[in-house]
């Protein structure tokens, strides 16, 4: 585990990063929208956007706990298919990769 401490500290920082952002999004899309209905429309597709991006940032919040708790059970770097080692270059890339490139 203390050859991935830097990592674990990065993923917790974009962990944290990331709850703080989807909450924001959460709390302006609980807002109540304009009365004029032409105000209103405008607000719809901005909503849709943020919506999006809360659902990406969802998932990412997903994907690092689980890579958190695969550096905590001694099983990261290790693909989940084939069980080879992932790649430095790919994990410093995507942190929270649980492939190799092969089986990606």
């Amino acid at each position: 585990m203390s050859d991935y401490a830097a990592v674990k500290q990065q993923l917790e920082a974009k962990l944290h990063e990331l709850e703080n952002r989807v909450q924001r999004i959460d709390e302006s899309l609980s807002r109540a929208g304009d009365d004029d209905w032409e105000e209103r429309a405008t607000e719809l597709e901005g909503d849709e956007v943020k919506s999006a991006l809360g659902t990406l940032g969802v998932q990412e919040i997903q994907q690092i706990r689980h890579a958190l708790h695969q550096i905590e059970a001694g099983a990261y770097g290790r693909c989940e298919k084939c069980g080879a080692r992932i790649a430095a270059g790919r994990l410093e890339a995507l942190p929270f990769a649980t492939r190799c490139t092969k089986c990606a």
